[in-house]
Order: C-alpha cells, then sequence, then structure tokens
C-alpha cells in the first residue's frame, strides 16, 4: 500500500474519533475555531501527495497558498481578527510562498522568480511597515534612495 494511503486513512480515522467523541460529549469542538482546519488540511495533503511521490511539484502552489491562508485565519481566529488588520499583507504572501516551492522543488524557470520577487518584496515591506510601526513615507524615501544609488552606480560602471 502507498505511503500517501496510510497518512490520509490514519488522518481519516483521527477525524472520525474526535467528531465520534463530541457527539458523546467527551469532548466539546468549538466549530467557529476550528473552520481554517478546511484550509490547512488540503494544503498538508497537497505538500505530502508532492514529497511522497515525487512526481508533481505543481501541487505544491496550492499546497503553499492554502496551509499560509489557514494558519493565518487560524491566528485571527485564536487572538482576534484585529490583527487582520497589519497581517492582510500575508495574502499576496502566500502566492508567493506557493510559487517559490515550485521553483524549489520543479524545473527551476527563472521566469517564476520575477512574480515571486515582486509578491514577496510587496508582501514584506508591508508587513515590515504594519508590524514595527515604520512610517510608511520614511521607508519609502529610504527605499527609493537606495535603489537610486543602485541605478546610478550601475551605469558608472
Amino acid at each position: 500500500m502507498k505511503k500517501i494511503n496510510y497518512i490520509f486513512g490514519f488522518l481519516l480515522l483521527f477525524i472520525g474519533v474526535i467528531l465520534i467523541l463530541s457527539n458523546f460529549g467527551i469532548i466539546e469542538i468549538i466549530w467557529e475555531n476550528l473552520w481554517p482546519l478546511f484550509l490547512l488540511i488540503p494544503g498538508i495533503v497537497f505538500e505530502l501527495s508532492y514529497f511522497v511521490y515525487r512526481k508533481d511539484a505543481g501541487l505544491l502552489v496550492p499546497g503553499g497558498i492554502l496551509i499560509t491562508y489557514g494558519l493565518l485565519f487560524l491566528i485571527n481566529v485564536i487572538y482576534g481578527w484585529r490583527l487582520m488588520e497589519d497581517l492582510w499583507p500575508i495574502f499576496p504572501l502566500g502566492v508567493a510562498i506557493g510559487l517559490l516551492q515550485l521553483y524549489l522543488f520543479g524545473q527551476r524557470e527563472k521566469g517564476l522568480l520575477i512574480p515571486i520577487g515582486i509578491l514577496g518584496a510587496i508582501s514584506l515591506f508591508f508587513l515590515i511597515n504594519n508590524l514595527f510601526f515604520i512610517n510608511f513615507g520614511l521607508l519609502a524615501g529610504i527605499l527609493l534612495m537606495v535603489i537610486g544609488v543602485w541605478i546610478i552606480f550601475k551605469r558608472a560602471k
């Protein structure tokens, strides 16, 4: 039997036991807090199906996106939705993570580095700006100055 079938079988068995225990009142499940698992579990299945079979690296894109979004929503469910005000840049970062996995474990197509770089840089820029309360105008000014100096010295060579 294939490895992924064992993993998937044990996962279904575990979920079934939890649901039965919840039905008999042995444990209490608060469904409002567990809905991010509906993103996390398929994401993990996508990731595992690639890493077990090593056949289709394209499975890593939805896997990376679903795991990133599932973790983001799980953090917001646990700590409060007010965090979304600062953590919204994780949405484009999730796509960058999925594409980065495709690049690293796939055919290493150079064209993937462009959207990975753009999405990753924009996401990290805004995430750092939101989390460390840096003045956006100051950060943008410094970034533009660094790019300008780089362009000047690149042309001088």
